[in-house]
């Protein structure tokens, strides 16, 4: 295990990223002075952001089902656990942003590697408080399995197929 963010872990098969970047920042207001430098006093922490960056190869290592598990968590809106894979907390995290590229494509348009950054942001709530309103573990982790996304995906395309059945339907009646 690379690294957890809440119930998805990073590693080899799932979404193994090869750069990981921090940006910590401190808010400080200034004021200017005749003669002299600006005065400036600390208000405060700012932004805590780390951003992952790498490729998978789905047919030899990482799992393009990771991605949209992550979207998922994502759609959420919710905060997770940031902890490495030495067991470092780092505190809760947001999805902000995620990116991928796909290349290398096989006649079916399926990609032999996938490039892809995420953003993530710190929030103030507290890990503790987290671990306590998880609430129903096994409907978060069937969520993050393939079964889960594979039911989400098989709901998406059902909807699709009504929706297209109604206006084809919708266009006969028209003639």
């Amino acid at each position: 295990m690379m690294m957890a963010l809440g119930m998805f872990v990073f590693s080899l098969p799932t979404l193994a990223y090869q750069e990981l970047h921090r940006q910590t920042e401190w808010k400080h207001a200034s004021t200017s002075r005749v003669g002299a430098r600006d005065a400036h006093q600390f208000t405060g922490k700012g932004d805590d952001t780390v951003t992952l960056s790498g490729w998978i190869a789905p047919e030899l290592t990482g799992s393009v089902y990771s991605l949209d598990a992550l979207r998922l968590m994502a759609d959420t809106g919710k905060s997770w656990i940031l902890i490495l894979g030495t067991g470092r907390i780092l505190g809760s995290f947001i999805i902000t942003n995620m990116t991928e590229g796909r290349t290398h494509l096989a006649q079916d348009g399926d990609a032999g590697r996938i490039e892809f950054t995420i953003a993530l942001k710190r929030t103030d709530e507290s890990v503790l408080g987290l671990l306590n309103t998880l609430g129903d573990l096994g409907s978060i982790k069937n969520m993050l399995s393939l079964e889960g996304i594979g039911n989400s995906v098989n709901n998406a395309i059902n909807t699709g197929r009504s929706t297209l059945n109604n206006v084809t339907n919708s266009v006969r009646s028209l003639f």
